[in-house]
């Protein structure tokens, strides 16, 4: 990987490097970080102040009622945080006999909000300032409000048409009627009673308190089963990574319940194919990577869920080099094929990631699902819930059927590269199906094909959608693209800044001895920041 000044794709930033680095999709939640590591905190701490930050500059992805997952490099070993939350108690099958889906929007699409945990767990475990200095930055904007960026309010007209009816918020998100226009200040007193709750109780007053309470009982009065008992249930859990190589490079994921697993797949079946022999851009080196991808993501659809109930494939079924080899045999060089791929429903989520001069480096992704999640705001609170048990099958027979006290399958993943000296790139690609997609990317451009972290989050990006289809910014040549239908691929040209469609991607890489690069996706609004 070589630092460039110029490349060949449309981009307005330059990589950033320094000692200790924040890359977030929102720059004032960038800000927050990096006042952290200026007071003498960590890469923790820095996560976690962007993180809260996030919640009110940017609702349309993320929110106190998100879930969350974390990879952590503390400076000698990797950790993995799984703090999704699970279904109501009663939540059983029978609730939604009768459906052909599972809800995607309202009450009956809400699980227990485990953002606040991960928040809390990483803080006590590994933080060095104070809990709620880390909310400061979060309740100054609540409090007094915030100028709304250009493409959080294209992303919050669009989800107000939708949400506007259900319950909660359009009191809380459609001040005076409407969403805030780009550059018109929106303040959240509720938000801020919320976070000062949460800073001085250390989440209790969330998951035990009044919080608690205020959630159970505005979910009884929409005659929904979220309770007390299911909040005060909610644990999180450190739960290891797994992982997958290519050549020297190994990249971790969470485990299932997330999406992780798809990326490792991927890269495992190109890890058997002959994507080494080409070029970054090269038309071919796409074809193997959205066969690769299609294979994946079936397989990920059919039996991905909460790791608890993956009895009959297990993720040792799936990694297996021997059945990944046997997947890589079945891509036509030459030819797409449809393998009967599909992927979840697009969704709104926030990456970002922290290091510090320390050693230590910070994989943190927390979302809604869809943008504002359910729709769903519990009032005076600021709190747009989840709507992650639209993850649920109602197949009976699949591993993720819809149950009590189950976690669903999850789009969101933070990504982690480790190289033979140790940590390589903390890294994660937000946006519902193109997460798994997007790491894959992400790790062939930077390891593979030598970009620097700007490069790599600049170039085009692909998706593979259903059957034959992929859909491919409009930023990619045309030639390239005529090559890729001539073998057959149904391609869709969409505009780069579908900032859900194509994601948005944060990295930060290790440089040899010292420091890190940085780059920040000029598809949100964020930035890479240092010093």
């Amino acid at each position: 990987m070589k630092l460039r000044a110029t490349h060949p794709y449309p981009s307005r930033r330059s990589a950033v490097a320094a000692d200790n680095i924040v890359a977030t999709s929102h720059p004032l939640a960038a800000q927050a970080g990096l006042g952290m590591l200026a007071r003498g905190g960590n890469a923790v701490d820095a996560a976690l102040a962007a993180a809260i930050a996030l919640t009110v500059v940017e609702p349309t992805g993320n929110g106190i009622g998100s879930d969350a997952f974390a990879i952590l490099w503390d400076g000698a070993q990797l950790h993995g945080l799984n703090a999704s939350g699970r279904s109501p108690a009663g939540w059983t099958a029978e609730r939604f006999a009768g459906r052909p889906e599972m809800p995607f929007r309202g009450w009956e699409s809400v699980t227990v909000p485990g953002a606040v945990s991960a928040w809390v767990e990483l803080s006590e475990r590994f933080g060095k300032l104070p809990f709620e200095k880390l909310f400061e930055p979060a309740v100054r904007y609540a409090e007094d409000g915030f100028p709304v960026s250009p493409v959080i309010a294209a992303l919050w007209r669009r989800a107000a048409d939708e949400l506007r009816d259900q319950p909660g918020f359009a009191e809380t998100f459609m001040p005076g009627g409407r969403p805030p226009r780009a550059g018109e200040y929106f303040a959240s007193p509720g938000h801020a009673r919320t976070l000062k709750l949460i800073a001085e109780t250390k989440g209790r007053a969330f998951y035990e308190g009044e919080i608690a309470a205020e959630i159970a009982d505005f979910a009884r009065q929409h005659d929904a089963v979220l309770t007390r008992e299911d909040m005060a249930n909610h644990t999180v859990d450190w739960c290891g990574t797994i992982s997958t190589s290519f050549d020297d490079n190994t990249l971790h994921e969470i485990p299932p319940n997330g999406q992780g697993i798809a990326a490792l797949m991927g890269l495992g079946i190109l890890r058997n194919t002959d994507i080494r022999e080409m070029q970054a851009d090269d038309p071919r080196a796409l074809h193997l990577q959205i066969e690769a991808m299609k294979l994946s993501l079936r397989d990920a659809e059919s039996y991905v869920a909460d790791l608890d109930h993956m009895q009959s494939i297990s993720v040792d079924d799936l990694l297996d080099n021997g059945y990944l080899a046997a997947r890589a045999r079945e891509i036509d060089l030459t030819r797409a094929t449809d393998f009967g791929a599909g992927a979840p429903k697009q969704g709104g989520t926030v990456y970002l990631t922290a290091a510090d001069a320390s050693g230590m480096m910070v994989s943190f992704i927390q979302s809604n699902y869809a943008g504002f999640g359910s729709g769903v705001v519990v009032p005076g609170t600021g709190i747009a819930l989840q709507n992650r048990g639209a993850g649920f099958s109602l197949d009976p027979t699949h591993q993720n059927h819809v149950g009590p006290n189950k976690r669903p399958f999850h789009t969101i993943i933070p990504g982690f590269l480790m190289g033979p000296e140790g940590p390589k790139m903390s890294f994660g690609v937000m946006g519902g199906p193109m997460q798994a997609q997007g790491h894959v990317q992400m790790v062939l451009r930077t390891q593979l094909f030598g970009q620097d972290p700007q490069m790599a989050v600049d170039a085009p990006r692909w998706r593979v959608t259903d059957g034959l289809g992929v859909a491919c910014e409009t930023t990619v040549p045309e030639a390239t693209v005529e090559a890729l239908r001539a073998m057959g691929h149904q391609i869709t040209l969409e505009a780069p800044d579908n900032a859900f469609g194509f994601g948005g991607a944060q990295l930060i890489h290790r440089l040899p001895g010292r420091g890190y690069v940085a780059g920040s996706d000029p598809r949100k609004d964020g930035a890479a920041v240092g010093f």
